[in-house]
């Protein structure tokens, strides 16, 4: 195996949806659902499906809200 492929491995880890799911603390269809609607980006490979732990962080963060803070008026 080259240096550069070592690398990526070493480096990068692809979840299962099982761990997804874990991880957002929902069920293991849920995950899949996001899946087929394009919500969660994944590689598939034949029907083994497989999610990059930076495409997940980038889910979250694009589902976080931000809470409006308004002064206390007293």
């Amino acid at each position: 195996m080259n240096e550069q492929v070592s690398t990526i491995y070493e480096n990068e880890k692809l979840l299962k949806a099982s761990e997804v799911a874990k991880i957002l603390n929902i069920s293991r269809s849920l995950v899949y659902s996001l899946i087929q609607t394009g919500k969660i980006a994944h590689v598939r490979i034949n029907q083994v499906v497989r999610i990059h732990q930076d495409d997940l962080i980038k889910f979250i963060e694009g589902n976080r809200t931000e809470v409006d803070t308004y002064p206390i008026h007293s």
